[in-house]
This record gives structure tokens, C-alpha cells and sequence, in this order.
């Protein structure tokens, strides 16, 4: 919700989030899975690697046990933010 509410910030024209590619091929903006490997590039200067393939869902890429999993998403909650002030200075530079 914090990064919707960043981008929000820097678009806020409301589009439907079954439409986001097709709205991003029309007006000629990076596509989604573009964004996707920028956002990694960003989460893992900010975080651990093992956070940010938590965070973005690549469970195929994690070899972690049950107790793990809870570790990381205590620790997921602990390092966003600092993803989040990385994505914002970069954003505005």
C-alpha cells in the first residue's frame, strides 16, 4: 500500500489494475515486468536479497523452512521502508 500510494504521488491518474499494461503500452511507459526487474535492482541496494525475493513473490528462488518464512515476513517489515526512501530519492532525481 505505501508504494501504490508513492506512485500514486508521482501519477495519479486512477487506472484499472487489469488494464495496467495496455494503459502503459497506450501512453508509451515502461511495462510492468520492466518495473518489476527495476524494482528488484532497487530492493536488493536496500535490503537483503533473501527479503526481496520474499517481497516480490520468486518462492521458487527460496529454500526456507516454515519458521523461516515467518522470519522473513518480520523482516520484510523491518527493510521496506527503506526500500520505499531508496525508490522515492530515486524517483525524484
Amino acid at each position: 500500500m505505501d508504494t501504490l500510494k508513492l506512485l500514486r504521488e508521482f501519477a495519479p491518474k486512477r487506472i484499472s489494475r487489469h488494464q495496467i499494461r495496455k494503459y502503459a503500452k497506450r501512453h508509451e511507459l515502461v511495462l510492468p515486468k520492466f518495473m518489476r526487474k527495476a524494482s528488484w535492482r532497487l530492493m536488493i541496494k536496500s535490503m537483503s536479497r533473501e527479503v526481496a525475493r520474499f517481497i516480490q513473490s520468486r518462492f521458487g528462488e527460496l529454500r526456507v523452512s516454515e519458521a523461516r518464512y515467518e522470519d522473513l515476513l518480520g523482516e520484510a517489515d523491518e527493510q521496506y521502508p527503506r526500500y520505499l526512501e531508496h525508490l522515492s530519492i530515486t524517483l525524484t532525481h
